[in-house]
Order: structure tokens, then C-alpha cells, then sequence
């Protein structure tokens, strides 16, 4: 071989390596980059504490309680003693130490996004257990015999060996305590409900952990046995009926006007409205909220008569509304409307490529029917897992029957199916338990109603809704939607009664009466936080506006944006936005994001 043939080799050889170290270099970045991705799909670098934090308190709770599935005690919404809260206490200030010790700017934006939920997280928990050991500090003179059960409790769980004469002793002594308690608590008039619940809660705890120390001894300990059982069944029915006598000396004192509906609440007043709304980042008034709403109303009322106009009806909307009403399918076809309108969406959907749909999500959503009992609260279907159908019984009377069927007809479902399928809360089920789950500590309305009204919103811009009556029927639930911020926040304002809540329902969005009487009375009956309602629309325009500024302006598809969101798990929306948008945070961040434009 020639000397230049080694020459030429060598040069080649210096020049693809040359060439191919940096792409081989490349190739390992890209690499890296894609594990991190993957990474941050699953975790963050303070995703473990996030963990670690809800384990601990658990751990406590766990501890602490009376209820167990050894004892088989299933009532666990008993009063917490002293000596859990102080623990609790104790661990949520040492994360809070821990928190301070991250370089929170050296994080990622998925890292310095749970920091902040964390840590929000934790000043809420601490504050819930703080006025939890207030309310408890005010009915403690009515348990003064609640330090000797907490004492046996203790005992129990270390199993320490009880003298059966000695055991007999003390709980004659805790019911002679309890007896002077309940004669003295006897010639109380009333006190206030918060305190006769807070009473009663914690006398059943008491209870509860006297029937944990009391399982785990007898039988098992002969000189218990023989001394325990009469003290203790004497003491156990006492305190039954000393809980129920405490509760019965509770009064409602609220702030409500009085009316005629028969459903009464708490008002809540708009300190805590606003104390919620900086929870929950709304960085809105309560005032604001209703001018947000009735700014939305006003558009509703426009596409309202349009369609109302191509029915021939004019703008006689009502009638428009009737006529859709009045196409209610028959008794027993429900579930097959429900089954053809969520092919319709999904079809919809999947044709335009808007977001990826799991094929094992599309495979295992369930499907039940509603009890008459829950329909009296609930007149509308709901969803997760499965979605709850609310049609008509054999055991309701003809009028509710009828009620029920036009307030379900397939033009209303046609707008909500998808709400509580797919890709609403069903999806969001489905894929809240795969990423990122430690998120769903940080639970919010704002995004778990705000995604499935969104969709909502989109598909109706979309022109999923096609003809004059499927427009009225999306068009229904969207003011229904406005109308809940209007009449929920005005009632915790002080400003309107249950009854004009009804009123409003029916006269302004069209709603039949016994519907609109069971929207209020799930309102205010107590198991909803005073801004459930205000979150469907609110957050549903929140995700809007985010779509507005990633999607409309090219920075991101449909399908992008939505697989982005659903991954990043339940948490304020404008946490959402900070993560898409790698926005720049610092670790005492305060909500600021003004996402609806009222200039419009």
C-alpha cells in the first residue's frame, strides 16, 4: 500500500471523529434530557417530601385514632385529641424547617412549583389544626373527665397490663364525672351549633377510644375481664347519650335572611371568602367574581337568542328552552343517550386531534344510576371513576318524574357528558392516579372542575354544538354555570336568601323548580366548600386564557397543551401556567395572575 493511502486514512479517521464526538455527544444530551423529561413527568426535588410530609401525617392520624379495622369503630369523623394535634403541629413546623433548607432557585420549575404547594400546603394544615384546637379549648368544660380516657388510650397502645380492680375503679370514677357534667350541662339553654357539633364530636371520640383500649384487653386479660365489662357498658351508654344531649342544645346562628325554602346555611361572610380565594390563588374579590359572571351572562344571553331566533321563536327564549326541555327520552333509555352523546364528544374530540385519549381510560369507565334520595340533593348526573346517572324511579311521583326528565333531556346531557367522562373527570381519574400522584395532595376545585367546564367552553367554540337546540342545551349549563357564582356568592355574602338563590335558577337560567330547589340545598347544606361553585366557570376561564396564550398564539398545539396539563395532576391553575410557561418564581410567591380580561 502507498504511503498516502495511511495519510488519507488517518485524515479521514480525524475527521469523523471530529464529526462524530459531537454528535455521539449530542445523542447523550438529548438522551439526558429526555430521562429528565421523563423524570419530571413522575417527580421533582421536592416531590419526595411532598411524600414523606403526607406519610408522617398519616402516620400520626393513624396512630392517634380510635378508629381501626381491628375494632371495626367506622365513625371517623371523631373529635382529635390533644396530643395528636400537637403532633401534627410538631411535624408540619419541622417541614416547614426543612423547606428553608432547599436552594430553591437552583430547582427546576416542576420543583419550585411543588416547593410552593408544599409550603402552602402546610400553612394551611397548620392553620386548620390551630382553630381546631380553639373550637376544642371552648367545650373542654364540658369533658372535664376527657384526660382519664385519653390516659387509658395510651396505656392501650402499648399494651401495658391492666389491674382489674383498678380499672373498675376508674371508669365508675369517669362516669361520675360524666353524670355531674350532664346535670350541670342540662341548665344550659342552647349553646352555638359549631360548639354542640364540636361537643359532640368529641365526646364520641371519647367514646370511640374507650371501646379501642377496652376491645384490646378483654377476653384476652382474665383480671380485666372479670372487672371491666358492667363499668365499662355503663360508661359506653352514657357517653351516647351525653353526646346527643349536647348536641341538642345547639342553635343555628346565622347570618341568613329568613325565607320560605326550608333550606338554611351558614353564610360565611367575605373575610372567609377572600381568605379562601388567596388559598385557592384567585387573586379576585368576591365582587369581582360576580362582575366576571355577569359579564359571561350577558354573552350567554346573546348566543341565547340567536338560537332562539333560528327555532322561531324570536327572542322568547324560554319557549326555545321549553321546546328542548320536552325532549326528554323515555323512562329506562337514558343510559342509552348517555352511551350515544359521549361517542358524539369522543368522536368530535379524536377527529380534531385535541388530546390523547388512553385506550385502557376508554375501556374501563363505569356507569350506575342515581338513588331518589341523592337526586333530592343532586338533580344532574355526576362522574370520576363512573358516571352516575340521575333520571327517574318507580318510587317518585309523577311531578318529579317528569321534572327529572326534561332537566336531563339529550340537548342538556349533550353538554356534560364529556364533563364527567372523557376527557373530564373520568380522564382526570385515570390519569391523576399514573402522574405525578403526589399532587393530588393539593387537591382544588378550581382545577378539577375548571378542566371538565373547559372543555366544555372549547367544544362549544369548536361548533361541537351544530344546530339551534344543541346550542340552547350547552347554552343552558354555561349560564347555569355564571348563575352559580351569582347566587352562591351573594348568599355567603349576606345579600340573598336561599329562596331568591331558587328564584334566580328558575326565572334566569330556566331551570325547573324542583331541579333548582336541589342545586341550592347542595349549596348550602355544608359538604361543599362556600367557592365550589364559583370554581367550575372561574377555572374553567382560567384554563381558557392559558390556552389563549399558548395554543392561539402557535407556541403549542391542542394536543400539547392538554397532554401537558392532564399530566401535571390536580393544583392552582396558575401553578399550571408557571410549569408550561417555566415562569420565574421565588419561594414566598403571592398570587398575581390576572387571567380575565373585563375590558372586552
Amino acid at each position: 500500500m502507498h504511503k498516502n493511502f495511511y495519510y488519507k486514512s488517518f485524515f479521514i479517521f480525524l475527521l469523523v471523529s471530529f464529526v462524530y464526538q459531537p454528535l455521539k455527544v449530542n445523542r447523550i444530551f438529548a438522551q439526558e434530557t429526555a430521562n429528565q423529561a421523563a423524570l419530571h413527568e413522575q417527580a421533582s426535588e421536592v416531590s419526595g417530601l411532598i411524600v414523606q410530609y403526607g406519610q408522617d401525617m398519616n402516620a400520626i392520624r393513624d396512630f392517634y385514632s380510635p378508629y381501626t379495622a381491628i375494632n371495626g369503630y367506622e365513625d371517623q369523623s371523631v373529635q382529635t385529641s390533644p396530643t395528636e394535634r400537637q403532633r401534627l403541629t410538631d411535624i408540619g413546623n419541622g417541614y416547614l424547617e426543612k423547606l428553608k433548607t432547599l436552594d430553591f432557585d437552583q430547582m427546576s420549575i416542576d420543583g419550585q412549583v411543588d416547593y410552593i404547594l408544599l409550603k402552602k400546603q402546610i400553612v394551611f394544615d397548620l392553620g386548620a389544626i390551630k382553630l381546631d384546637d380553639e373550637q376544642y379549648n371552648k367545650i373542654t368544660a364540658y369533658i372535664p373527665f376527657a384526660d382519664s380516657i385519653y390516659s387509658l388510650e395510651k396505656q392501650r397502645r402499648r399494651g401495658i397490663s391492666q389491674d382489674g380492680p383498678t380499672v373498675g375503679g376508674q371508669l365508675n370514677n369517669i362516669l361520675k364525672s360524666l353524670n355531674t357534667s350532664k346535670v350541670a350541662f342540662s341548665n344550659v339553654s342552647s349553646i352555638d351549633m359549631p360548639f354542640a357539633r364540636k361537643g359532640k364530636a368529641a365526646v364520641l371520640g371519647l367514646k370511640a377510644r374507650l371501646k379501642s383500649y377496652y376491645d384490646f384487653y378483654i377476653g384476652y386479660d382474665p383480671n380485666f375481664t372479670w372487672w371491666a365489662p358492667k363499668p365499662y357498658k355503663n360508661l359506653d351508654s352514657a357517653l351516647t347519650i351525653y353526646a346527643n344531649l349536647i348536641y341538642s342544645k345547639g342553635k343555628v346562628n346565622t347570618t341568613q335572611k329568613p325565607d320560605s325554602s326550608g333550606i338554611v346555611g351558614v353564610p360565611v361572610g367575605r373575610d372567609e371568602l377572600m381568605r379562601e380565594l388567596k388559598a385557592e390563588m384567585i387573586p379576585y374579590t368576591p365582587e369581582e367574581l360576580i362582575a366576571l359572571a355577569n359579564k359571561e351572562f350577558a354573552y350567554c344571553d346573546k348566543e341565547m337568542l340567536k338560537a332562539s331566533n333560528e327555532m322561531g321563536f324570536g327572542d322568547d327564549w324560554h319557549k326555545a328552552l321549553e321546546k328542548v326541555k320536552n325532549t326528554y327520552v323515555p323512562a329506562g333509555k337514558q343510559p342509552e343517550d348517555i352511551l350515544k352523546l359521549y361517542n358524539d364528544a369522543l368522536t368530535f374530540i379524536k377527529g380534531r386531534d385535541l388530546i390523547t385519549i388512553p385506550p385502557l381510560a376508554e375501556e374501563t369507565w363505569g356507569m350506575t344510576m342515581m338513588t331518589p334520595e341523592a337526586q333530592l340533593v343532586n338533580p344532574f348526573f355526576l362522574g370520576g371513576s363512573e358516571i352516575i346517572i340521575s333520571y327517574p324511579t318507580n318510587t317518585m311521583n309523577e311531578d318529579d318524574k317528569l321534572m327529572s326528565m326534561r332537566g336531563n333531556n339529550p340537548y342538556f346531557s349533550r353538554g356534560t357528558v364529556q364533563h364527567e367522562l372523557l376527557p373530564g373527570h373520568n380522564l382526570q381519574y385515570f390519569m391523576n392516579s399514573r402522574y405525578k400522584a403526589y399532587r393530588q395532595m393539593f387537591y382544588t376545585p378550581f382545577w378539577i372542575e375548571g378542566w371538565s367546564l373547559y372543555w366544555e367552553l372549547l367544544l362549544y367554540q369548536q361548533g361541537f354544538a351544530q344546530t339551534p337546540e344543541e346550542r340552547v342545551g350547552m347554552l343552558f349549563w354555561r349560564m347555569h354555570r355564571c348563575a352559580r357564582i351569582i347566587f352562591s356568592l351573594n348568599y355567603h355574602l349576606g345579600k340573598w336568601t336561599p329562596q331568591q338563590c331558587i328564584d334566580f335558577l328558575v326565572d334566569r337560567v330556566g331551570h325547573e323548580r324542583a331541579n333548582a330547589e336541589g342545586e341550592v340545598r347542595r349549596s348550602f347544606k355544608g359538604d361543599y366548600s362556600p367557592l365550589y361553585q364559583v370554581a367550575y366557570l372561574t377555572g374553567g376561564l382560567q384554563l381558557m386564557a392559558l390556552k389563549h396564550e399558548l395554543v392561539d398564539s402557535g407556541k403549542m398545539t391542542y394536543k400539547q397543551f392538554h397532554d401537558a396539563i392532564i399530566k401535571e395532576n390536580t393544583m392552582p391553575i396558575e401553578m399550571v401556567r408557571a410549569t408550561l410557561t417555566n415562569k420565574k418564581l421565588d419561594r414566598d410567591f403571592v398570587t398575581k395572575w390576572r387571567f380575565y380580561d373585563f375590558g372586552k
